[in-house]
Formats: C-alpha cells, structure tokens, sequence
C-alpha cells in the first residue's frame, strides 16, 4: 500500500514539475515553494522541507521553505560553516542524521539543533557548480524517520526539483535578457529619432555611455527612456 501511494506522489510531483517547466513567466520563488510542498507532502514521515543554496564563501541562504525550522536550521549552518545540506550539497549526493541528539559530526551545528524540535534531517545534492550549490533537504521530529526507502524516495524528488528549478531559472534568465533586449531598442530608436542617426551609430552612442559611466547597457537604455517619457 505504500509503494502505491509514493508512486502516486512521485507522479503528482513529477507532473508538477513539467508544468512548471511548459508555464510561461514562472516566477522561480513561486516555482521553488510549489515544489518544496510538493516534495515534503511526498516523503515519507517528513515534517519540513527547504532548498538551501550555500557559496563557495560560505555564505547559506534558503531559497524556499515550508516553515520556519528549516530557515533556522540554515542559519545556524551559516552562523558555524558547517552542517549536513552543506556536506550534502559540497561532498555528498546524500546526508543522513538518524538522531540530532547522538550525531557527533558538525558538533557546534548539532549542538544548537538540540535546542529545537528536530531529530532527523536528510538531505540531497540539487546542484554544485564552482560558485554555488543547492540541496534539498527534509526534516523529522522523530528520531531515525528516514530509512533506505527514504533515501530513494529523497533522489527522486531531488531529480525532479533540480530539472524543474533549472527550466525556472532558464526561463527567467531567458525573459530577463529579451526585456533587456526590448528596452535596447526602445532606447535606441529614441537616439535615432532625436539625433537623426541610424541605428548602428545609435548602438554606438549608448555602448560609449555605458562605458564611460561603467553602467550596464540595459541600465543607461532604461535611464533614457525613463526621462524621455518624464520629460
């Protein structure tokens, strides 16, 4: 019976995943909180989910959350530079603690856990690259709440996360650069318009500005067809 219904949910989860990657204008924040509760409502005995994303500086963020025991124990990983999503996230595809009360690995960060409810974490690998990385992480208030089938069931989710979140983050970074793009070339026709010169000697004029201002190209475009239009 349970085998039926994990197979349910990886198939819930793994349909939300690929609407997410058809939807036009995916607002990747959205995108990762529909999918940490997606995620958390599919593991077996988890209580809380998050996605942390760390960087080679050790800085730790949590970029979605299903409350506020995994933000908490992110910061704690911050405040120590150490941790299981860190480890999970650097080292290993997965990290395990059976018990926060007996774990002797990432003693200071263990230590201020025992102050909170949690007493089992897993966590799972998303991505790693040379700047930053991500995991996605479930926690327990029991103790040894996830077992080898959780294990398995983690790697699935964190397969279909990772491919959802990527498409995401293609797709804002793909709007992002024809919004760049489109104010371009409203800049630029503006130049042309004014100044009675074509386009190239217009591109030309605004690659100079941004230059000798040492400002993004689509920042001094913006600049200039903010003012015209407030002039």
């Amino acid at each position: 019976m349970l085998v039926s219904r994990s197979s349910g949910l990886i198939h819930e989860v793994a349909e939300l995943a690929q609407t997410l990657q058809r939807q036009e204008n995916t607002d990747v924040d959205a995108a990762l909180a529909e999918l940490t509760e997606s995620a958390v409502s599919a593991m077996p005995r988890a209580q809380h989910a998050g996605i942390t994303i760390a960087s080679r500086g050790g800085k730790v963020r949590t970029a979605a959350a299903t409350d506020r025991y995994p933000r908490l124990l992110d910061e704690i990983q911050q405040r120590h530079k150490q941790g299981p999503c860190l480890s999970a996230a650097w080292e290993h595809h997965v990290i395990r603690i059976d018990d926060t009360q007996l774990e002797d690995r990432w003693p200071a960060f263990c230590r201020e856990v025992r102050q909170t409810p949690i007493r089992s974490i897993i966590s799972f690998q998303l991505f790693a690259d040379h700047r930053t990385m991500g995991a996605l992480n479930f926690y327990a208030q029991q103790p040894r709440a996830f077992d080898e089938e959780a294990a398995e069931m983690g790697l699935v989710l964190a397969t279909h996360t990772a491919v959802a979140w990527n498409m995401a983050r293609r797709d804002e970074q793909f709007r992002s650069a024809l919004a760049s793009r489109d104010i371009i070339g409203q800049a630029k026709g503006m130049i042309m318009e004014r100044f009675k010169i074509d386009a190239v000697q217009a591109f030309e004029l605004l690659k100079r500005l941004s230059q000798s201002s040492n400002t993004p190209l689509a920042v001094v475009a913006r600049e200039l067809v903010k003012s015209e239009h407030h002039g």
